[in-house]
């Protein structure tokens, strides 16, 4: 399903023509090509939102948030963790979406030395100009000081947004930002999962292998 928001399709459906990295999601995506164009620059039109308010993003930094829009427009697998929202842009947003410890602490690694001024950048900003700038007041210094832990960035950045784990990739338990789409798209199964047992679910218990004393002696 897709959400009701700004620039999502009302329903999933084949987009053959997304760009860059938003094509992870060609086979069924909420996304159109257009969308999938915009997520890629610096300062596009979906939300007159510029990385560079504190200077030039590091381009390994910016893959990551291009990344995070690529799925937040183009993934269909977030149905369990869609949300009222409470802005006039739009009706639904996501809220605790899982994301895989892998994901989360790649993103705080590569972004640690990249600069900004706020920790929430969803409100707050200086709109006088039409495109945010840091409020007055606000001093611009490293997204290590900002977010001194990966939980840190990936949390509050979005206002809750996501919500760090500490599941792996392939667990079938967390939502991926990256996945090798030869091999399908994993979400599938974790939205699944979710959708099954509710947003709040824990992970499935690790089997416990417990042997009788006998087979205990055995083995020593």
């Amino acid at each position: 399903m897709c959400m009701d928001a700004k620039h999502h399709k009302t329903e999933p459906g084949p987009e053959e023509a997304l760009h860059g990295q938003c094509v992870l999601w060609k086979d069924n995506a909420c996304c159109t090509a257009n969308t999938s164009m915009e997520a890629h620059q610096d300062q596009s039109y979906l939300y007159n939102f510029n990385w560079d308010h504190c200077g030039v993003m590091p381009e390994k930094c910016k893959q990551h948030f291009i990344q995070d829009t690529c799925l937040y427009e183009c993934s269909p697998n977030l149905g369990p963790w869609i949300d009222q929202a409470d802005t006039s842009w739009r009706q639904e947003r996501i809220l605790n979406v899982p994301l895989c410890k892998e994901d989360c602490e790649l993103w705080w690694e590569d972004c640690q030395d990249a600069i900004t001024c706020k920790e929430n950048w969803h409100k707050g900003w200086n709109w006088t100009s039409g495109t945010n700038r840091c409020p007055r007041g606000f001093i611009c210094q490293p997204f290590k000081y900002v977010f001194p832990r990966p939980a840190d960035l990936c949390e509050k950045i979005w206002s809750n947004s996501y919500k760090y784990t500490t599941e792996h990739r392939g667990s079938g338990r967390c939502i991926q930002m990256w996945f090798d789409s030869a091999n399908g798209n994993p979400n599938v199964a974790v939205a699944k999962y979710y959708a099954q047992n509710g947003r709040d679910a824990s992970p499935t218990p690790r089997a416990v292998l417990l042997l009788p004393p006998a087979a205990l002696l055995s083995l020593l």
